[in-house]
């Protein structure tokens, strides 16, 4: 296990997380395309905020069960809480998350060229009405 440090690109928002960094998520959801965050998951407590939460911005939108922070200065989102799993994703077996996803593109000393990929199909999940 590695602790990283992070920031925002303009530094307002710090942050550390332990981690071991064995792959990251991309996810094809019209947020995640747009946002290009490269996601890995960490237990809740293995990131520390080294800045007041009022540093930060919230988005939510959807089911309002994810909850995207960002810098409100440079708006570059550091680390999200993942959404609840759909009604269908419990049918198909995916376990509840009760942490966090970190965006490795702002960790230092990360060589994100010899990092695998997990390509995640949030575009194909179906919300129940």
């Amino acid at each position: 296990m590695k602790t990283y440090q992070g920031a925002c690109h303009c530094g307002r928002i710090r942050f550390e997380v332990d981690a071991d960094i064995d792959h990251v998520r991309v996810c094809d959801y019209s947020v995640c395309i747009r946002r290009g965050a490269l996601n890995h998951r960490v237990a809740r407590d293995r990131l520390r905020l080294l800045v007041p939460w009022t540093h930060l911005t919230l988005y939510q939108w959807g089911s309002k069960t994810a909850k995207d922070y960002f810098c409100p200065v440079c708006g570059i989102l550091p680390f999200r809480r993942p959404s609840d799993p759909t009604p269908q994703e419990l049918r198909e077996g995916v376990e509840p998350f009760d942490g966090w996803a970190v965006n490795v593109r702002c960790l230092e000393g990360l060589n994100l060229d010899t990092i695998p990929m997990k390509k995640i199909y949030g575009s194909r999940i179906e919300h129940d009405s």
